[in-house]
């Protein structure tokens, strides 16, 4: 993963991505350098618009489609089960002092 980061900086920086370079930034980071791998990810971005590919990875939150509430019985169902975690989620003060008073020994 460190060799695709690397890599990322390098194009970001507008610097050619080379074996020299990429095992520099590597080198910076600590990372031990593998050259059988370098050569590896150094070969396979030669061909790879990397601003092009990151435009059609990233996929914005607001694209993320609403979340629409169930409908029916299984809407029924997730209502009563979201009904029941909250009463889960609920303290009393009563438990709120039990607790108090069990920790401080009042």
């Amino acid at each position: 993963m460190e060799y695709v980061y690397a890599s990322l900086l390098l194009h970001k920086a507008g610097k050619e991505i080379t074996e020299e370079n990429l095992k520099k930034v590597l080198e910076a980071a600590g990372v031990q350098v593998d050259d059988v791998q370098l050569k590896a990810v150094v070969a396979s971005l030669k061909e790879v618009d990397i601003d092009e590919a990151i435009k059609t990875a990233a996929v914005p939150v607001a694209a993320a489609p609403a979340q629409q509430p169930a409908g029916g019985e299984a809407g029924a169902a997730a209502e009563e089960e979201k009904k029941e975690e909250e009463k889960k989620e609920e303290v009393s003060e009563e438990e709120i002092e039990e607790g108090l008073s069990s920790l401080f020994g009042f």
